[in-house]
């Protein structure tokens, strides 16, 4: 049987985009065969390029966000280089920004305008809080919406709120402009109609807080943060082991800690004891649980404990460090890492996690320099060469 094309084949995107919302939510695309055209700025293209230079001199926030893509260098503010931008978003599918709050307005850029001008077009505004409201002028960086969003309230320990460790409120806004953008092509396969699709970074992150958010809502107060403890379940942490490692345990019912307590603590009598019998005893008696269980498993090493735990039918993991993650022999065995292509050589790189069997494999494309690839898209718009020159030479692109 022939293989199946990747679905995006064929779909353009063109994407005025910085930092890590916008570029995360069209690396998404690409990755699914769209070409996807990023628009930087001539004076340095992304910031992220300059965030680090942990990745053999670039930076590893823009390895991660813009594999796959070509990069043009434009100076917006230049009306030629606007020009230039909407010739590429007319041959476009998709288009997608997440310029400060107005700037694509200002540019004639933001998706009301340009899907009154191009009906099949899909165009996505990414912003930090929404383009109305008191909240619409403000700066939003990650850590901003994390605070305004209540995440940081319930991560960290008792005594110290924390912030994640990954950029969790522009992840969520990734992942909902690459759902929105998929939606709004499924829609336009039926309709022949594209339209503007927003997404705010608080909104994204309030929706990833549910779980809190309706236990305070409806239970009338907010859960505790236990560090890597849960909540409202216990035995629900790390425990350390015999070797310095430290074992994740997480009993979800009564039936798992009867068998954690005869299997693995070796004392059978706690499965009935009224102290721990319940989930509700448990938490409501977490110290003793946890001393029983860190005592239990104190004496292990890591490996061991890991193994009596999987023989129980205990839910288990080996808390890992990233120089582990990347290691990881699940990620080996299923053979997820592969090589991408970029201005300092190959460099290594997960496939995408959505797996598409019988099908062609994740187009997992190049990292551009600035700039690689404006000379081939001005051609491709109409542009001449002694054009082209003109604009390099008054620094419009590079």
């Amino acid at each position: 049987m022939d293989r199946l094309p990747l679905p995006l084949e064929g779909i353009t995107v063109v994407a005025v985009e910085q930092a890590v919302a916008a570029p995360f939510a069209t690396r998404q695309l690409a990755d699914l065969g769209a070409r996807v055209i990023k628009v930087e700025r001539v004076d340095g293209g992304d910031f992220a390029r300059a965030y680090d230079t942990a990745a053999r001199g670039l930076a590893s926030h823009f390895v991660w966000c813009n594999r796959g893509k070509e990069s043009i260098a434009v100076d917006l503010k230049d009306p030629r280089g606007a020009d230039v931008v909407r010739r590429l978003v007319a041959d476009a599918d998709v288009f997608v920004q997440n310029l400060a709050h107005g700037a694509a307005a200002r540019l004639g850029l933001d998706a009301a305008t340009l899907c009154a001008a191009h009906p099949r077009l899909v165009a996505v505004d990414i912003s930090g809080y929404g383009a109305s409201g008191p909240y619409a002028d403000r700066r939003a960086y990650d850590m901003l919406v994390q605070c305004e969003a209540g995440l940081v309230s319930v991560t960290g320990t008792p005594e110290q709120p924390v912030k994640a460790g990954i950029p969790a409120a522009d992840i969520a806004a990734a992942m909902y402009a690459f759902s929105g953008v998929l939606a709004a092509l499924v829609r336009r396969g039926t309709t022949g109609r594209g339209g503007p699709v927003e997404v705010s970074m608080l909104e994204a992150l309030a929706e990833w807080l549910g779980h809190p958010l309706h236990h305070t809502i409806h239970g009338g107060t907010p859960p505790q943060r236990t560090g890597l403890a849960h909540a409202v379940i216990a035995p629900y942490d790390a425990y350390p082991t015999a070797d310095g490692a430290r074992v994740l345990v997480s009993v979800q019912n009564d039936r798992e800690w009867r068998r954690l307590a005869e299997r693995v603590l070796g004392r059978p009598e706690l499965g009935a004891d009224p102290a721990f019998a319940t989930n509700a005893a448990r938490v409501a008696n977490r110290a003793r649980t946890d001393e029983l269980v860190g005592r239990a498993l104190g004496g292990l090493g890591a490996e061991e404990a890991l193994a009596r735990l999987a023989a129980a039918g205990i839910a288990c993991a080996r808390l890992r460090d990233l120089t582990e993650l990347a290691e990881h022999p699940q990620l080996a065995a299923r053979e997820r890492w592969r090589e991408v292509g970029s201005p300092v050589g190959p460099l290594r790189a997960l496939l995408p996690p959505i797996t598409l069997p019988g099908g062609d494999g994740a187009r997992m494309g190049d990292v551009p320099a600035l700039g690689q690839h404006t000379e081939a898209l001005l051609r491709a718009v109409g542009m001449t060469d002694a054009e082209s020159a003109a604009l390099r030479r008054d620094g419009v692109v590079a």
